[in-house]
């Protein structure tokens, strides 16, 4: 939650304590202050960039062969009930049910080949590249956190790294990102990470923020109780850079949807806040595909999101094909209104995008009309930060159940992020807990994805 209370003998008019009325509590950041925050990301000597990445993870494991790899010459047990639609690019076709999509293919790339991945149900993975095996001491930091430490605040007001993950039953879903050995100054800020569903400002609910008079004239009395007590003379420059942010309201500007036109919202889809599927999942929520974009727009460089439950193992909680006829049209339409938007607003070639699960499913279809976990190969989807659009990378055998052509493994892709954000993963390196200096990839194995240039 955001204090700017607390008990002193040394209050403002309103009661506020000047010894606490910078303390940031949570920011979900580990109850660092605001100014100690500030300060730890300013001792980051790495050069800054305004690129961003939104990073829309499908929690549970998207079925890859029911969305950009079908096989419609496969056995019925295999290839499932949807069929292929061309796309926009002659010879790339995609599901029926995403129709959006094929019509902007030529922005966008596909990867049918991805490999490499661990097989847990987590998320972890998609934030860092890395198994959660043999990990080491402090963790590997999530892509956010990497990118904060080295890269630091783009603009006053706004963290580097916004996670918009919602709290699930499922903890390793709903992981907000850890800062490992970066530091928990480079930890996510997490809105909505204590389940409310509704995106909030540490605890303020938008819907108090959406009187920008009353919202502003508290901040206005605010500064001046402080100038008045000459308490700003004592400050530091973080301490100073923490007031301004507080005062600034730039990053419950940029969470607050209602700033929007109801055009624009329902060009997003809008959503709610209902788990999409058994066992308290993420929700198909639209409204964080807008949100992340007013993020990067306002200075975040990275924004993570969870979207939905793809666990789809059958009979009692729908079949396979029943959840995807929700699942896909809400995504298609989510993630065609963030590309066109970024585009429209001249952003595309600064922000990448990219969609995508923890793992694949099984080519099988199995007796409750379900497909299940399956490690071995999956797929995703990148928009956007300039890359080579209009292709497919990879591709499997033709049941879907291997990489045929061109292996794609997890930490390609994050070097290729890495590469969009400015960042060179053969030199740049954050000092593990024992000062050892890490690489961010196993870049000896691992390149950016010269497809994409």
């Amino acid at each position: 939650m955001l204090t700017i209370g607390g008990k002193s003998d040394s209050t403002f008019c309103d009661g506020i304590s000047r010894r606490s009325f910078l303390r940031v509590g949570g920011l979900a950041m580990g109850g660092l202050t605001l100014s100690q925050l500030l300060q730890a990301e300013a001792q980051s000597e790495t050069g800054r960039s305004n690129k961003s990445i939104i990073m829309i993870f499908l929690s549970g494991g998207p079925p890859h062969q029911d969305m950009f790899d079908l096989k419609p010459e496969a056995p019925i047990e295999i290839r499932g009930e949807f069929s292929p639609i061309p796309t926009n690019v002659p010879g790339i076709d995609i599901c029926e049910h995403l129709p959006g999509m094929a019509q902007m293919m030529d922005r966008m790339a596909i990867i049918r080949s991805i490999v490499g991945s661990e097989g847990r149900h987590a998320a972890f993975q998609c934030l860092t590249g890395w198994p959660v095996r043999n990990q080491p001491v402090g963790g590997w930091p999530s892509f956010g956190s990497a990118v904060s430490k080295l890269q630091g605040q783009a603009r006053e007001g706004m963290p580097p790294f916004v996670s918009l993950s919602p709290k699930m039953r499922s903890s390793s879903w709903s992981d907000t990102g850890q800062a490992g050995f970066a530091g928990q100054a480079h930890a996510p800020f997490a809105p909505n990470a204590d389940g409310t569903g509704n995106l909030e400002l540490n605890g303020v609910s938008l819907e108090h923020l959406s009187d920008r008079r009353s919202l502003l004239t508290g901040l206005d009395r605010l500064r001046r109780d402080v100038d008045a007590s000459g308490a700003i003379e004592g400050l530091d420059a973080y301490q100073q850079q923490a007031f301004g942010i507080l005062t600034s309201s730039r990053l419950a500007d940029a969470l607050d949807l209602e700033q929007e036109s109801p055009e624009m919202r329902d060009r997003y889809g809008r959503g709610d806040n209902v788990p999409a599927g058994y066992g308290d999942a993420g929700p198909l929520m639209n409204d964080y595909f807008l949100a992340a974009r007013r993020l990067v727009e306002a200075g975040a460089r990275v924004v993570s999101l969870a979207y939905g439950r793809w666990d789809w193992h059958g009979r009692p909680h729908g079949t396979n094909f029943e959840n995807a006829r929700d699942h896909l049209p809400r995504l298609d339409q989510g993630v065609t209104a963030l590309i066109d938007d970024l585009t429209e607003r001249g952003m595309i070639d600064d922000v990448s995008v990219i969609v995508w699960g923890e793992f694949g499913r099984t080519p099988r279809i199995n007796k409750k009309g379900g497909r299940d976990h399956w490690p071995r190969v999956s797929c995703g989807l990148l928009a956007g930060g300039g890359i080579q659009a209009g292709q497919v990378i990879g591709s499997t055998n033709r049941l879907g159940e291997h990489a045929k052509d061109r292996p794609v493994h997890f930490q390609e892709v994050f070097a290729s992020l890495y590469r969009n954000m400015g960042i060179d993963t053969n030199s740049a390196t954050i000092n593990d807990l024992h000062g050892r200096p890490r690489f961010l990839i196993d870049h000896n194995a691992y390149q950016p994805l010269p497809e994409l240039v």
